[in-house]
């Protein structure tokens, strides 16, 4: 098997740079996809950041990856040459725990997540177990499907694990790459939708993308004026935000649930929870008949991200577009490995 040819960070925060690198044999159970498109989440920041803990270098990022299958493992299942997937934050668990063998993959303690402690999807060819490589729907565009593989599947699983109800009024805090597609779904659901953002400019842009209405996140009176209203709340940043003005709006048995990584400590009072029974959850990114069910509602409802495109060789300059805040909401890689060997 010949080298795969990847953009790594050689170091803490660096910029990413080509780098060649051995997989060695394909496992049993394992699939190779040559990779077509691969969406940059803030993950990938965190994880070229060294954000969350200490990063190993070299680092290819990349965990929002559609491509074809290439090359099957002896005991690969269901899956064929040539057929398009999806791969997400996970590509291994180990499918003999009880959240294993429940469905709930995403919750066993030896899950192998796609940009720790292997490599990415910045790169030519990419893979995974085949229960974790997730057939794209044939009525989805390609070229726009890989965020869904994170950011559509992390916004997804909180209507599926808390029973949201058509009837339900919905919020969704920050409008960007998650927020974008949350609102999108809850619409989709049914629901009453309620988009909160700290950028004026967004309000538009939130109405367009489905929302009923919109509420200042960081206006304390607005939020007040809010009170009361809300059913389920998705808080999609990792920002430090006015806790206790989000919890006040909503009814009571409300819940609010946490998708964003906040890295700061949550700062909040416990009574309005009590007094009103409310609920703070959150969750992170699904298993594979999850993605899966989201992938087919997705096609159902044509929700796709809103992306803007890079060619992979150009992913220093399209980070550099993420980190300043100007995507939206999505950027996505082109990978042009045969282009740059045409032009060698």
């Amino acid at each position: 098997m010949s080298a795969i040819r990847a953009w790594a960070a050689l170091q803490q925060g660096g910029p990413l740079q080509r780098f060649d690198f051995e997989a060695g044999p394909l496992g049993e159970e394992e699939v190779e996809i040559r990779v077509e498109h691969c969406g940059i989440c803030h993950s990938d920041l965190a994880m070229i950041d060294s954000e969350w803990y200490p990063s190993s270098y070299p680092l290819v990022p990349g965990h929002e990856v559609v491509g074809v299958v290439t090359a099957l493992g002896a005991q690969a299942k269901g899956r064929r040459i040539g057929q398009r997937v999806g791969i997400g934050w996970h590509t291994a668990s180990c499918l003999h725990c009880n959240f294993c063998l429940g469905g709930e993959q995403n919750l066993c303690a030896k899950r192998q997540p796609t940009i720790v402690g292997r490599h990415g999807g910045f790169a030519e060819r990419l893979r995974a177990h085949w229960s974790w490589a997730v057939p794209i729907p044939d009525a989805l565009d390609p070229a726009a499907a890989g965020p869904l593989m994170c950011g559509g599947g992390t916004v997804f699983l909180p209507f599926v694990i808390h029973s949201i109800q058509p009837t339900d009024r919905v919020g969704v805090v920050g409008i960007g790459g998650l927020g974008h597609l949350a609102v999108k779904f809850a619409r989709a659901w049914g629901c009453e939708v309620t988009a909160f953002t700290s950028s004026p400019s967004k309000r538009e842009e939130a109405l367009a993308l489905g929302a009923h209405r919109t509420v200042s996140s960081v206006d304390v009176k607005e939020l007040k004026a809010a009170a009361g209203s809300l059913d389920f709340l998705l808080v999609t940043v990792g920002a430090s935000l006015e806790w206790d003005a989000l919890i006040g709006t909503l009814a009571p048995k409300g819940r609010l649930h946490l998708v964003g990584v906040v890295t700061d400590k949550l700062s909040l009072r416990s009574g309005s929870l009590l007094s009103w029974q409310r609920s703070l959850s959150a969750s992170p990114t699904p298993s594979p008949t999850l993605l899966a069910r989201m992938l087919d509602f997705s096609a159902r409802h044509q929700i796709l991200p809103q992306v803007e495109h890079f060619p992979m060789s150009r992913v220093n300059e399209a980070i550099e577009h993420l980190r300043s805040g100007r995507a939206r909401y999505r950027v996505v890689l082109d990978a042009d490995f045969a282009e740059l060997e045409a032009k060698s």
